[in-house]
């Protein structure tokens, strides 16, 4: 008897078997991958490889720098108003004194702005001396005025009580002694009126005297500059030194501003270097820098640290410990220092070398026997000499210290011929 076949069954068992035939396909190639990669190695030359053995020994926290020196205080020279070069006083190279003129330039201009402003200041002098004498004209005759006034005011006080009395007994008509008391009257007011005026006038002339004595003032301080601008037209050295960097031709103009060239300090000398922004967080004040020169050593600390960074890199300044070391330096020059970053310290060493910039520090090659075998390591401070080691090797353990480039992707390495 003949059976229904179950058709959705049968394919579901069919779908299962291709799952499982492909997974163990995934399997099977996964471990193949795994396999190849674990293994991947390479031949090279033995003799072309740098090979260091791990020691223990101190470590000297440091980096080298390239320094130039320079003076201890430079001031620079700058021409304030501008001009044309009438006179060169000073040859550049010379030394000079402070105050020594070495400039002379010429500005027609600045000149005139100059007689102007001093004709300005004689013409308000002018008018504050008239001013003066105009008010003190005025007071004089208010003053005589008064006095006048008070001459009359006795007089008449005499007159109408002398009225007074001959009108009460009849001998003189009542209105001359009438007009006697208006007239005394008069003057009274005219008096309070005078005293009012002249008060009145003495605060406008002492106001008045005050406002033209500021504008004087005002006008004499910009002179004084105009007159300093003027006097600027003959550079004149700042300070002591050497005139270096001088920049200057008979007839040549130059501009407001303009650099002419600087005064150098010859009592003394600093060095400034330029350090990789890597050690700025590093670096502090007064850490100690060290060069060799003539078979002697001589000490300097750094003085000043600049913040800005141009280029990856940042300038410090170092200053000698002692006087003695200058006369053997010269602008200029320059020096190869080693500046301590921190003490030396006892560590697990290992070389520098071309593989640091390849791995980052975090892996190397390992040699054993003819063999090499890629092993992570944790490295700590470095000079451009040794690597302090953390962790990953042990004193006596060889290690590649050459560029791991041709080879970077390899996990063993295997050494023909001798190394």
């Amino acid at each position: 008897m003949d059976r229904k076949v179950d058709r959705t069954r049968s394919a579901k068992i069919r779908r299962a078997g291709i799952v499982a035939i492909a997974a163990v396909a995934a399997i099977t190639v996964l471990y193949f991958v795994v396999s190849a990669s674990s293994s991947r190695s390479v031949k090279i030359a033995g003799d072309s490889l740098t090979i260091a053995t791990v020691t223990s020994g101190e470590f000297s926290d440091y980096v080298p720098l390239r320094g130039t020196v320079t003076p201890l205080r430079t001031v620079y020279l700058d021409a304030m108003d501008g001009g044309r070069v009438e006179a060169i006083l000073v040859e550049e190279g010379a030394s000079v004194v402070a105050g020594q003129p070495i400039l002379q330039l010429g500005n027609t201009a600045l000149q005139l702005d100059v007689m102007s402003r001093e004709a300005e200041v004689s013409e308000q002098v002018n008018n504050l001396r008239n001013t003066r004498l105009a008010l003190e004209q005025n007071r004089l005759s208010l003053q005589n005025e008064l006095t006048q006034i008070n001459y009359q005011l006795t007089r008449l006080e005499k007159l109408a009580a002398r009225r007074a009395e001959l009108a009460s007994a009849g001998l003189i008509a009542r209105q001359d002694s009438e007009d006697a008391a208006d007239e005394l009257e008069y003057y009274r007011t005219r008096r309070a009126n005078t005293l009012e005026s002249q008060k009145t006038d003495e605060l406008m002339r002492k106001s008045q005297i005050q406002r033209l004595e500021a504008t004087v003032e005002q006008l004499q301080k910009n002179l004084l500059i105009a007159q300093r601008n003027l006097d600027g037209l003959v550079v004149k050295a700042p300070i002591a030194g050497q005139l270096t960097s001088f920049d200057a031709e008979i007839g040549e103009s130059k501009a407001r501003g303009q650099r002419l060239g600087q005064v150098d300090e010859i009592e003394g000398f600093k060095i400034t270097a330029p350090v990789d922004e890597f050690y700025l967080t590093r670096l502090r004040k007064d850490q100690v820098a060290q060069f060799k020169m003539n078979g002697n050593t001589y000490t300097l600390h750094v003085a000043k640290i600049y913040p800005e960074v141009r280029d990856g890199k940042f300038d410090i300044d170092l200053r000698f410990d002692s006087a003695t070391t200058l006369d053997m330096l010269r602008r200029g020059q320059s020096l190869q220092l080693r500046l301590a970053l921190g003490d030396s310290t006892e560590a697990v060493l290992l070389a520098n070398g071309g593989f640091f910039q390849d791995t980052g520090g975090n892996w190397v090659f390992v040699l054993d026997g003819n063999k090499a075998t890629r092993r992570d390591v944790q490295l700590g401070r470095r000079n451009p000499e040794l690597i302090e080691v953390i962790g990953g090797l042990q004193p006596g353990d060889r290690v590649i210290t050459s560029t791991y480039s041709n080879f970077i992707d390899m996990n063993q390495l295997v050494l023909t011929g001798e190394p």
